[in-house]
C-alpha cells in the first residue's frame, strides 16, 4: 500500500475516533454497539437496534445525526400505520388540476424506524424497496433517495403482544443487528449526576458535541473503505464462516450472500477502528455477531434446547480453522 493511501486512511481512522468520542458526551456506555452504528454508517448500511425501551436507542440515532449535520426523521411504527404514511402518496391538487407528490417521512437522510415490528408486514415491506435501491416508487414514478439514506429501525426484545416479526427479506436488508444492553453501575452514576445537574441529554443544543461531518465527508470515508486490505485466505475465512450458517444442523435458514459483502465491509470497518489498514481474523469475528444473527433462523428443537443465534455463531468460529 503506497504512502498517501496510508496517510488518507489514517486520517479515516482519526475521524472515526472522533466520531465515537462526541456520541459519548450525550450516550454514555455501550462504547462498542457505538462502535457498530459508525461502522454502519461508513460502510452505507442500515441497522436494526434491539433493546428495552430506556437506554438511549433513539438518543444515539439522534446525537449521530446531529454530529453529522444530516436531515433526521422518525416514525413511530403502529399497527394501524400505512405504507403511504412512510413513503407518501400523491395528493389531488383542486385549484391546478394536478397530482402533487406529499412526500413520506422516508424522504430523509437518516429514518429512525421506532418499534418496526409493531406494524404489519404490509407497511414494513414499504421499507423494502429504499432499504435495498434507495428509491421509492409512487403510482408508477421512481423517486431518488439521499445518497447517504440509512435506516435505524429499533425494537423492544420483550414485549411480544401487538408485534409482528419481520419478513426474512427485510431482516436481510439490515447490515447489522446490534443488541443495546443496561449501562454499567459508574456510567448510570454519570447520568444521574448529569441530570440532577439539569443536564437534557435529548436537546442538542446544550449537548456540548461538534458537528464534524456532512454528507460530502462521509460519503468519501466509504470511498476510502475500499483501501483497507483483506488477504485472499481471509476472504475464503468470511465465505466459510456465512455458508456455515446455512449447514449448520440447528438452523433452518443461513445468511445469504448478502451477508458475504456485509461482513467483509463490516470487518474494513472494524479493522479502522482498531488504527489499523488490514483485515485480522478478530475483525471477522466480532463483526460475524451483528452482521449474522439476524439472519439465522434456529430450527424449533434448538430454541428448546436454548440456543441462541449467537451461540450458532460462536460455535461456528470456534469450528473452522482460523488462516494464519
Amino acid at each position: 500500500m503506497d504512502n498517501n493511501v496510508t496517510d488518507m486512511l489514517n486520517e479515516t481512522i482519526e475521524q472515526l475516533q472522533k466520531i465515537k468520542e462526541e456520541i459519548q458526551k450525550v450516550v454514555i456506555g455501550n462504547g462498542e454497539t457505538i462502535e457498530d452504528v459508525i461502522i454502519a454508517l461508513i460502510t452505507g448500511g442500515h441497522v436494526l437496534i434491539e433493546g428495552v425501551p430506556g437506554i438511549a436507542k433513539t438518543l444515539l440515532v439522534k446525537t449521530l445525526a446531529h454530529i453529522c449535520q444530516v436531515s433526521f426523521k422518525r416514525i413511530q411504527f403502529t399497527p394501524d400505520l400505512m405504507p403511504s404514511d412512510i413513503i407518501g402518496t400523491n395528493v389531488f391538487n383542486m385549484k391546478e388540476n394536478t397530482f402533487n407528490l406529499e412526500k413520506g417521512p422516508v424522504f430523509t437522510d437518516f429514518l429512525l424506524a421506532d418499534e418496526i415490528n409493531r406494524t404489519p408486514a404490509k407497511t414494513q415491506s414499504a421499507l423494502l424497496e429504499v432499504m435495498q435501491e434507495k428509491q421509492v416508487t409512487i403510482d408508477g414514478i421512481s423517486h431518488k433517495m439521499s445518497p447517504i439514506f440509512s435506516v435505524f429501525a429499533t425494537q423492544n426484545p420483550i414485549e411480544q403482544e401487538g408485534t409482528y416479526e419481520l419478513p426474512e427479506a427485510q431482516r436481510d436488508r439490515f447490515l447489522m443487528k446490534i443488541l443495546i444492553t443496561y449501562p454499567e453501575y459508574e456510567e448510570e452514576k454519570i447520568i444521574i449526576s448529569k441530570t440532577n445537574e439539569g443536564r437534557d441529554f435529548m436537546d442538542m443544543s446544550t449537548s456540548g458535541t461538534e458537528k464534524i461531518l456532512n454528507e460530502e465527508i462521509i460519503l468519501n470515508i466509504r470511498k476510502k473503505l475500499t483501501s483497507v486490505t483483506v488477504s485472499s485466505e481471509l476472504q475464503e475465512y468470511i465465505i466459510k464462516i456465512v455458508r456455515a450458517t446455512r449447514e449448520s444442523d440447528s438452523t433452518i435458514l443461513g445468511a445469504s450472500p448478502r451477508a458475504l459483502i456485509s461482513l467483509l465491509g463490516s470487518a474494513k470497518g472494524a479493522a479502522l477502528f482498531k488504527q489499523r489498514t488490514f483485515v485480522t481474523p478478530d475483525d471477522i469475528k466480532k463483526m460475524s455477531y451483528p452482521v449474522l444473527r439476524h439472519r439465522i433462523i434456529l430450527k424449533p428443537e434448538a430454541e428448546i434446547e436454548g440456543l441462541k443465534e449467537d451461540d450458532i455463531i460462536s460455535s461456528i468460529l470456534n469450528d473452522i480453522e482460523v488462516p494464519r
